[in-house]
């Protein structure tokens, strides 16, 4: 059994992956509160560093029990295999959430056009609610008659426009009937 310092390799092992994987669940938890810190560094993700010691480690601790080999093959396979693995971690999963979490966003903007229903009546001249289904969920906005008149409570209505967050819409039948 080889050690460092008198402390077995196997028990480093153990400590590192205790250590990492802790590490790894505390930032994921937390890191919104650290985002602003890391902003600056684009090449530097937390999650891949200690995904990659936590593996390492596990695999490391493994091979140590299970094989007789050096503890230098087991330190070299063990890297390899971690970064195969984070590098799959990353590709497979961290990318395609990043990019689908800004996915789900929207400006008000691109509500034009869209078909809701008023959920609280909108007053001659005043303001409302209305209830928009979207792909991602349901979005709820304040809104105003766009010709000023008023709009009861569970009118299907069309978005005509926006202004400073407050939709203005009009009556769909309204509307159609126009067209016809």
């Amino acid at each position: 059994m080889e050690t460092i310092n008198g402390i077995p390799i196997e028990t480093i092992y153990l400590y590192s992956l205790i250590i990492a994987g802790a590490l790894t669940l505390i930032y994921v938890l937390f890191s919104d509160l650290l985002s602003g810190l890391l902003d600056s560094l684009d090449f530097f993700n937390p999650v891949l560093l200690f995904s990659f010691i936590t593996f390492l480690s596990a695999g490391g601790f493994i091979l140590e029990k299970v094989t007789a080999l050096s503890s230098l093959v087991i330190l070299l396979v063990s890297a390899g295999i971690s970064g195969i693995l984070v590098t799959l971690l990353n590709v497979f999963v961290l990318v395609p959430l990043s990019k689908a979490e800004a996915s789900l966003s929207y400006n008000d903007s691109d509500l034009r056009g869209r078909i809701g229903k008023v959920i609280t009546s909108i007053p001659v001249n005043g303001y409302g609610e209305v209830m928009i289904d979207s792909i991602s969920g349901r979005i709820a906005k304040p809104a105003s008659s766009y010709d000023g008149t008023e709009i009861g409570s569970g009118k299907d209505v069309l978005v005509v426009d926006t202004a400073n967050g407050v939709l203005q819409v009009a009556v769909k039948e309204k509307l159609e009937q126009e067209w016809i």
